[in-house]
């Protein structure tokens, strides 16, 4: 089946044809244009049980734009493509549009691609040119048609009503005035004009859009403050919003014309004279008085049909309706949310929102039920009563389901903020409770710490930190006072609101009662810990005297047992003189040295008090008590040791006949010959003395001659046996000639020796020795800086004279 339709376009059509697209893109006229066109599209798609959210979005398929077009002009179009290509949109769209083209209008630079990708200013102008085409161009009042019939229209319903005068469809809306004329010229019952408020424009819109939206089934397409804040409100949505008046209020019944059949009979037998054409015209008149009646049968068997048909339509929808509100109030009355923790607050939350969606979405069932119930009071239904009361109970459960709905929103989110600022409190306590419950942790930890201190100046800096832990007492204070109050303030949100949850803390371990507790054991630690530093100050005190008491000694002692011993070091290399000089002036040293003892003892007793007080240290002093004691000792048996060498001399030299002045020789060339000036020789030591008294020495007569000298292995001779061993060999050989016999083998037989030699055969000190008392060679063969070793041999014997 096709359908034809023959359109011609008039002057309007072709201006709005040519209409500025670039004024869609002003941002006031596409908001208000968008909800508009939207609105009025949803009008239409409701018939077929569906709407659109985003304009440009829900019509890129070409599915709900081809039933816009099949519900608004009763048509069927081509079916459609079903695929989710693009190709397949595009065919769809293209299908709706070929279809406004066949209707007459001139589509103007609007296609398919345009529209699939959602481009808003085409989306708006197609639209636009589909309200045109389908809901005003029909609008004829007074041989005026389109716009200028609407807006005639418009002037011819509202000319008695003060402060109207319509000029346009954009400024003469503005105070909401002509909304409410149309309204209240057509159904004075809904509201009462003389009430109306110049002044108040958005409050006189909001009245007549919901009027019209409760009543007339008009849907609301404009926002009031779009339409009163906006300098110049969008023609085309104020054109289309009054177009839905025309359309509700025109298309009314008109009263049915009682048919004049029965005047007609009886003006015919009255009547006397019939002419032919008397009696045609009677008889064409009763020809449409018949056919008037018969229409009227028709229309009234209509109107009993769609009596009907709205009836059971009403009862299925308020049958479904009051299935849906079953045991919805029960469940908005709960006070589920009391006990509730934030995260099942927030879930309920989230179930209200989906629960208000499904809420809004039967507010078109309750309109309809609400429509339905008045067009069947219009219409004269025979069981409107039992309709009206059905319909009243469902429009106040209705309200009361918003009521009931609005009010558990706001107390979900009443408890919401509640557990959310007792969330942040909660937070707030255990970010600050935990780093000071660590802090009173490791104070208390400190202050019962053990500390061991060696001097004053350790246990002062213990009372300095003491001292300065204790200045941050009031600061910690206030910080405890101050997470205490956090959870008072909980505690206080909980008892005001009377809510029925736990105060306890999800985020922290750490309770109220035990920062109590350990604040109260800190500072119980305090004064114990301030008395342990005065009373260890004070015993560091009377270590310090200790001290300086035992050092004052010892820096005497010590100095005066090292000068005595180096006196009695001195004294065995430098005294000359008879032997029992010697032995009578080391007996003086002696008894000095035995008069000090008492020093000794009195340093022992201070060293006894200080082992008792446990004193390890003492920085006064370098010496130790231990230090003081071998050094005593050794003085001692240096002392002892020395007058026992002196007297095995005198022995010595009383037994082989020594002279004194002997003795001194023998103690002259040992004196040279230590190195270390100790009263010892070592083997080198040794082994140059003898070099230098002319021992021609192998290594097997140097080794026999070290076990007479040093029988022990010590690797050193003593001037005792050093003195044993030269009065054995002086009785035993001729030393001057033993000597020079020496000299000569390290001179190559020459009967002199060169310096050089001598530095190279012998060690440096007894090199220099020699060097320093050789003569010059004068005899035969003599070179520059030739040594006379015979003549120094002889001289080192007592045999010459040098």
């Amino acid at each position: 089946m096709q359908y034809t339709y023959n359109y011609e376009e008039d002057e309007y059509m072709t201006q709005e044809e040519e209409w500025d697209r670039d004024l869609l893109l002003d941002p006031a006229w596409e908001k208000q244009q968008r909800k508009t066109f939207t609105a009025w599209c949803n009008s239409h798609l409701r018939k077929a049980g569906t709407q659109i959210e985003n304009i440009e979005e829900d019509f890129r398929n070409g599915l709900k734009l081809m039933l816009l077009l099949e519900v608004i002009s009763g048509e069927r179009l081509p079916k459609p493509d079903r695929g989710k290509m693009r190709f397949h949109k595009i065919a769809n769209v293209n299908k709706a549009l070929d279809y406004i083209a066949s209707k007459g209008v001139k589509l103007v630079s609007i296609g398919a691609e345009e529209i699939v990708d959602g481009n808003v200013k085409m989306t708006l102008g197609m639209i636009w040119t589909i309200i045109l085409r389908f809901a005003i161009q029909d609008i004829s009042v007074e041989e005026t048609s389109a716009k200028e019939g609407l807006l005639l229209w418009c002037q011819r319903k509202t000319a008695p009503y003060r402060n109207v005068n319509i000029q346009n469809f954009h400024l003469s809306w503005k105070d909401g005035l002509a909304f409410s004329a149309l309204i209240h010229r057509h159904r004075p019952d809904l509201l009462d004009y003389d009430k109306l408020d110049e002044d108040d424009p958005i409050g006189n819109i909001n009245l007549a859009m919901e009027i019209a939206e409760k009543h007339l089934d008009i849907p609301k397409m404009l926002d009031a403050e779009d339409i009163v804040n906006t300098p110049k409100p969008d023609e085309r949505a104020i054109m289309t919003y009054v177009s839905c008046f025309y359309h509700a209020f025109a298309g009314a019944e008109q009263v049915l014309i009682n048919c004049p059949f029965r005047l007609l009979i009886v003006s015919f037998h009255l009547s006397r004279v019939f002419s032919v054409q008397d009696i045609a015209g009677a008889w064409q008149r009763l020809e449409q008085a018949e056919k008037g009646y018969e229409e009227w049968l028709l229309n009234e068997i209509r109107r009993l049909e769609r009596l009907e048909h709205l009836a059971e339509k009403f009862r299925q929808k308020a049958s479904t309706h009051e299935q849906w509100a079953y045991g919805k109030e029960q469940i908005l009355l709960q006070k589920d949310y009391e006990s509730a923790s934030l995260t099942e607050v927030r879930a309920m939350l989230r179930k209200h929102e989906a629960f208000e969606s499904d809420l809004a979405a039967h507010q078109d069932r309750v309109e309809q039920i609400a429509a339905i119930a008045q067009e069947l009071n219009e219409l004269d239904y025979h069981d409107a009563a039992s309709v009206n009361d059905r319909c009243q109970k469902i429009c106040d459960q209705w309200d009361s389901l918003g009521t009931l709905t609005q009010k558990r929103r706001e107390a979900l989110e009443r408890t919401e903020k509640l557990l959310e600022t007792i969330d942040q409190l909660h937070l707030e306590f255990a970010k600050r409770a935990a780093p000071f419950n660590n802090w009173m942790e490791g104070a208390m930890e400190d202050l019962q710490d053990m500390f061991i201190v060696h001097s004053i100046e350790e246990i002062q800096s213990l009372i300095s930190a003491h001292d300065q832990f204790k200045a941050t007492l009031p600061e910690a204070d206030g910080e405890r006072q101050a997470i205490l109050s956090i959870q008072n303030e909980v505690e206080k949100v909980i008892q005001s609101y009377s809510m029925r949850i736990s105060a306890s803390n999800p985020y922290s371990t750490v309770t109220v009662e035990e920062i109590r507790t350990k604040w109260e054991k800190v500072k119980q630690l305090v004064p114990q810990r301030d008395q342990s530093l005065q009373e260890e100050l004070a015993r560091q005190h009377a270590n310090e005297r200790l001290r300086r008491q035992f050092a004052a000694q010892a820096n005497v002692i010590g100095p005066w047992i090292q000068t005595k011993m180096e006196e009695i070091a001195r004294s065995s290399i430098e005294m000359t003189g008879p032997l029992e000089d010697q032995m009578n002036q080391l007996k003086q040293y002696e008894q000095n040295i035995i008069n000090y003892k008492h020093n000794i003892d009195k340093l022992e007793g201070d060293h006894q008090l200080i082992q008792e007080a446990l004193v390890f240290d003492n920085k006064h002093t370098n010496y130790t008590m231990e230090h003081i004691r071998v050094g005593w000792e050794l003085l001692l048996t240096t002392i002892a040791r020395t007058i026992n060498e002196v007297e095995t001399q005198i022995l010595t030299r009383d037994a082989k006949g020594i002279t004194q002045e002997q003795m001194n020789d023998f103690r002259a060339s040992f004196n040279h010959f230590d190195r270390r000036k100790n009263g010892l020789m070592d083997h080198d030591d040794f082994r140059a003395c003898l070099i230098s008294m002319g021992y021609d020495l192998g290594e097997a007569e140097f080794a026999r001659i070290m076990t007479l000298v040093d029988p022990n292995g010590q690797g050193t001779v003593t001037f005792q046996s050093f003195i044993d061993f030269m009065t054995r060999e002086t009785a035993d050989t001729d030393t001057a000639e033993q000597v020079i016999a020496s000299f000569r083998i390290l001179a190559s037989d020459k009967p002199y020796i060169l310096a050089d030699e001598l530095r190279r055969e012998l060690p440096p000190e007894q090199a220099q020795y020699c060097i320093k008392r050789m003569p010059p060679y004068t005899g035969p063969g003599s070179v520059p800086g030739a040594l006379d070793y015979t003549s120094f041999s002889s001289a080192l014997y007592g045999e010459s004279d040098l």
